[in-house]
């Protein structure tokens, strides 16, 4: 028996469904790995739309993945507008 991460109630190992809340509570997967991977990162990270979408389209399927590829983008963005703002910062100084 296992217990649903949402609500808590206790089911079979065959239901797809709580029965309580509705949760999907047993997706099969075929062979899908969920490992989070440090090359999602990275393409997050390159690439921050592409991990912002990749976040979004495997948050439920793939949380380990998803949240490589969100962290990778959230930090590609937040490291590209630290440097736009020194570069503008730099290039007002010149002028």
């Amino acid at each position: 028996m296992a217990f649903c991460k949402s609500c808590g109630t206790e089911f079979s190992s065959n239901q797809k469904q709580c029965s309580n809340c509705g949760r999907v509570v047993n997706k099969t997967t075929s062979g899908s790995i969920d490992n989070g991977g440090f090359g999602w990162g990275l393409l997050g990270f390159c690439i921050p739309i592409v991990g912002l979408i990749l976040y979004l389209v495997w948050k439920d399927e793939k949380p380990n993945t998803a949240g490589a590829a969100g962290t990778g983008a959230l930090i590609g963005f937040v490291l590209g507008f630290i440097v736009g703002i020194i570069q503008v910062v730099a290039l007002g100084s010149i002028v």
